[in-house]
């Protein structure tokens, strides 16, 4: 990657700022001898909520410490009532605020940085503008790993099996604990009640009424199934319980694809439409409500997992082994096709419906809905 003159001039003064830094001492990790640290997660909302458990092995490690969490402002609200962090910073991740991010972290004298999941050539060249002693990263595979207190030995994303597992793995380096692999995101009662007050006065969704939530937007094309087939589904699935309600979601940019399956489904009285209609910080409180989720790989699909709410997960470009739900398994239904393309393209698929998603087909979506639905409910 060709990096311009400002990213090369904040890697140059970084490491003018780790070489006059004497070596710290590898005894003090994990001990209260580390007493401020930063965990930096500050891309999107899956990669923030796939770095949870490793904040709570950071806590384990360091009971006493003051934890703050360096996320992006959009997402931040899901994070305060994180019971492992005394504190969130803002970061968007972009070089407009890169400097003035840079002066609001030295004035916290961090002992340590563990990023967790952050861009580069930003976050590692922040974590040590920061001032922080100690700074951890993985994968660690590019050119300014110099500016990182494990520089050696070279990991990349091959070795590891689950984006969380990198997370822990983070972590560990820096002196967190051991821990299990489930996501923290906690619905108090005052959100889960301002949630049941607008179903019911802006949407008409009695307590008690059956939902099942359709998340057809991703970050990238090649993650979404054809809204089409999405509507197929919603009719069938109406068809079957004349109680169930669907509510579809989504961010104010996916209103378009939202609408779209909404009106093929076209059942307006029992499709509800709450992109852009609800904040962010309500959603979770939303999916707890559903039965299920059919979504794709998508930041709304960890979401659900982490409120403990059945998926029906959608994969082909991407495996769910890597991004995937961990725990509990028999809650979550994964359809996974394969790749069609070789190379595949990733983020520049160039079909707007994807050829590998199209190998999804909606009876098996739907018998996955239905087994959900049929479950007992918990």
């Amino acid at each position: 990657m060709r990096l311009n003159l400002r990213q090369n001039l904040a890697i140059a003064l970084a490491r003018w700022q780790v070489r006059r830094q004497p070596r710290p001492d590898p005894a003090e990790l994990g001990t209260p001898r580390v007493g401020r640290i930063l965990a930096v997660s500050c891309t999107a909302i899956g990669d923030a909520l796939m770095s949870t458990p490793a904040l709570r092995s950071l806590r384990l490690g360091y009971p006493q410490a003051r934890i703050e969490l360096l996320v992006h402002p959009a997402y931040a609200p899901l994070f305060r009532t994180n019971p492992d962090i005394n504190g969130i910073r803002l970061y968007d991740n972009r070089w407009q605020g890169f400097w003035r991010t840079v002066r609001e972290l030295r004035r916290q004298r961090y002992d340590l940085v563990a990023i967790l999941h952050g861009n580069e050539p930003q976050a590692t060249p922040l974590a040590a503008l920061s001032g922080a002693r100690w700074r951890f990263k993985l994968p660690n595979a590019f050119a300014h790993r110099d500016l990182l207190s494990n520089a050696e030995p070279v990991r990349t994303w091959d070795d590891f099996t689950h984006g969380i597992d990198q997370r822990l793995a983070v972590a560990t380096l820096a002196g967190g604990a051991p821990t299990e692999r489930a996501m923290t995101l906690i619905v108090d009662a005052e959100t889960q009640e301002a949630l049941d007050a607008a179903l019911a006065g802006d949407f008409g969704i009695a307590p008690g009424t059956p939902l099942l939530a359709f998340q057809p937007g991703a970050s990238t094309a090649s993650r979404r199934w054809r809204p089409e087939r999405y509507a197929e589904l919603g009719r069938r699935l109406l068809a079957h319980d004349p109680a169930l309600k669907i509510v579809v979601t989504g961010s104010p940019a996916e209103l378009p694809l939202v609408d779209a399956v909404a009106q093929g489904i076209g059942d307006p009285a029992r499709v509800i439409v709450t992109a852009g209609r609800l904040p962010l910080a309500q959603l979770p409180a939303l999916l707890r409500r559903c039965r299920a989720l059919v979504t794709p790989d998508t930041g709304i699909m960890h979401m659900a997992i982490a409120v403990g709410t059945p998926t029906v997960s959608l994969f082909a470009a991407a495996h769910w082994e890597r991004s995937g739900p961990t725990v509990a398994l028999h809650r979550h239904i994964v359809i996974q096709k394969w790749r069609t393309c070789d190379p595949c393209l990733g983020k520049r698929c160039p079909y707007a419906a994807p050829l590998c998603m199209d190998n999804i087909g909606v009876d098996e979506v739907y018998d996955a809905c239905l087994r959900h639905l049929e479950a007992p409910a918990s």
